[in-house]
């Protein structure tokens, strides 16, 4: 489906909260909390059968008991109850749904039956962002449609991500860096939405300098390279993709349902799409500093300043590694100069030391 109504997903005029509640400890109460804590500025509406008043709204019971459609659909029911909820809200026209509910196909065949419930439900008249995820925010629109603590700053990093404890784990070392996002998504099981059509959407916006992924399969392949083939060339795309090794890809398909497949297949895919492959949280969370805090490079020309040769011998070694052949400095071209420290009444002096201070 592509593109078709994300824009409902991330900048919504109204959201009802479907198990929305009081009860401490409830995401049902996370959800609505942080909606109304962070500032969402569109109308809120809690759908809770067992309630008249929620946080000071009014409830209603169902989703169709408005008379409004509604734009976004924050699901937080148990699962089994979830595919007659979206019925409702396809009934109801509301255009978007994030499901939170947890025990979709990653439980095993039971599991896959309800989401292929859920499917049937939606009869593609609803887009649908997970089950089994943390939500969605969009700082700038004041958006926390999660159950996270709290929502990081806005800036210029989107963030996909078929893990919620990823997620998480990225919003506490943003909190301590000062680094902001467009948005933050958590994909969850990817019913529908999916890293594609992600990626084409943030392509496209932008709020959205740059994109961080962490995958753990890619559902639909061809419609990943389409976009992130497109997306690339205007704008950076660093991925940690999880599940590389046997043991890995086994504990993929008990988290989230993923089947990973061959990493090297991941791999060329990756390349050929013009995405940057990380292999740590530590390595994304860099990238992502690294992005939020510079400007795109405009060319392959790189100084490595160091106050010591050692660790610009290793910087050039690791930089020779990890370049494609046709990037390497040629032997026959030379160093790059270096600044020696200043001299004492003078300024700094120019010498050659091509471990030190390289380009290429």
């Amino acid at each position: 489906m592509g593109i078709h109504n994300l824009d409902k997903l991330f900048s919504p005029a109204s959201i009802a909260v479907i198990g929305a509640s009081e009860r401490p400890g409830r995401i049902g109460r996370a959800l609505m909390h942080n909606l109304l804590h962070d500032g969402f500025k569109g109308r809120l509406f809690p759908v809770n059968p067992g309630s008249e008043q929620i946080m000071g709204l009014p409830a209603v019971p169902t989703i169709t008991a408005l008379d409004t459609p509604i734009d976004l659909a924050v699901i937080a029911v148990p699962i089994d109850r979830v595919p007659e909820v979206v019925g409702q809200c396809v009934a109801a026209e509301t255009k978007a749904a994030v499901i939170i509910s947890a025990g979709g196909k990653e439980t095993g065949e039971g599991g896959r039956q309800i989401e292929k419930r859920i499917e049937e439900a939606a009869a593609g008249r609803i887009r649908i962002v997970g089950p089994n995820c943390l939500g969605v925010m969009a700082p700038g629109a004041r958006l926390n449609a999660t159950f996270a603590a709290s929502m990081p700053n806005s800036g210029n990093l989107a963030l996909v991500s078929q893990s919620g404890a990823v997620c998480t784990a990225i919003l506490d070392l943003s909190y301590k860096e000062g680094i902001g996002f467009s948005h933050f998504v958590s994909i969850g099981s990817m019913l529908d939405v999916d890293f594609g059509d992600t990626i084409d959407y943030l392509g496209r916006d932008p709020a959205a300098k740059s994109i961080l992924l962490y995958v753990e399969q890619l559902s639909n392949i061809r419609k990943f390279m389409s976009a992130a083939r497109a997306v690339s060339r205007i704008k950076p795309i660093i991925v940690l993709k999880a599940g590389s090794s046997q043991a890995g890809a086994r504990a993929a398909a008990s988290h989230t349902g993923a089947l990973a497949g061959e990493d090297a297949v991941y791999d060329a895919a990756f390349k050929r799409a013009g995405v940057i492959r990380v292999h740590s949280i530590e390595e994304l969370f860099d990238c992502a500093e690294l992005m939020a805090k510079q400007p795109r490079p405009s060319g392959s020309r790189l100084a490595i300043v160091t106050n010591g040769g050692g660790p610009g011998v290793m910087a050039v070694d690791a930089l020779v590694r990890r370049a494609e052949p046709g990037d390497r400095r040629s032997p026959g071209s030379g160093p790059a100069p270096m600044l020696e420290p200043p001299q004492p009444g003078g300024h700094p002096r120019r010498r050659h030391h091509g471990a030190v201070c390289a380009s290429g």
